[in-house]
């Protein structure tokens, strides 16, 4: 396959599922393997340059699986984990050198740390090794106080468009505040996709970012090449290069540049 004529993309959402790492059962499911090899040739010819591997609920704690996918994809790839709020500045420091970047709040799923953590945890990991973190979160539970613990963060992101359409009345307050928001996960969503991403890019320019979600476990269905074309579809060419390397690049990479 050839790479499309497009800007390079950022794939801000994707998670590596590697058996001969610990998997832990999560409201009884476990997921297939999704190697780096079984991701690599899933995105062959899409274009994509980089990206963000997210540990997932049936990952827990465990590092390993993160760590050595980091390895095997390279330096324009960066982790996104989860910990307890127990762990040393030590530990972090040295996932930080191992390219972990952001701080995971899986509130759908659990599996990380919990809400009750949030405004400690997240301030003291960006005070810490400079990350930020992301919340796996149906926007529709922001109540005032959460929305406002969000939006007081130094620095946070929102996965799958906020899950639900009744959330939009939570989220664009949240995005006029300098909230980022993932554009993934249309298989698992209760929006009009291409509706949700103009109003995101029309609060904020800077504040969407486009992933696979690969390999979409427990979606009504998987991520398809054509879900990047919805979004292309209700964007200028400055906002898709925007929207697919240079807001990603800016928020995990510390640069705007495309590769």
């Amino acid at each position: 396959m050839t790479t499309p004529a497009h800007a390079p993309i950022f794939d801000s959402h994707l998670h590596i599922i590697d058996p001969s790492h610990p998997l832990i059962e999560n409201n009884g499911f476990m997921p297939d393997p999704f190697t780096v090899a079984d991701y690599q040739a899933r995105i062959d010819g899409l274009g994509i340059a980089g990206g963000a591997v997210v540990s997932g609920s049936f990952q827990g704690f465990d590092q390993g699986c993160l760590v050595e996918a980091l390895q095997a994809l390279g330096s324009s790839y960066v982790g996104v984990t989860q910990l307890p709020p127990e762990t040393s500045d030590g530990v972090i420091r040295s996932l930080d050198e191992a390219g972990v970047k952001a701080l995971r709040f899986n509130v759908a799923r659990g599996g990380s740390a919990t809400l009750d953590d949030l405004d400690r945890f997240a301030r003291r990991v960006h005070d810490l090794v400079g990350w930020h973190s992301e919340l796996y979160i149906d926007a529709r539970t922001s109540d005032e106080d959460l929305s406002a613990k969000i939006a007081a963060l130094p620095a946070v992101s929102i996965d799958h468009l906020g899950m639900h359409a009744d959330g939009l009345l939570n989220l664009l307050p949240l995005v006029e505040q300098g909230v980022k928001v993932k554009a993934t996960g249309f298989g698992r969503v209760e929006l009009d996709p291409a509706e949700v991403v103009r109003r995101i890019v029309d609060t904020d320019p800077s504040a969407l970012m486009v992933g696979t979600d690969l390999p979409s476990t427990r979606a009504r269905r998987p991520f398809a090449d054509s879900d990047f074309e919805i979004i292309r579809e209700v964007l200028t060419p400055d906002e898709a290069d925007a929207v697919f390397w240079g807001n990603a690049a800016a928020f995990y990479l510390g640069e705007a540049a495309s590769a």
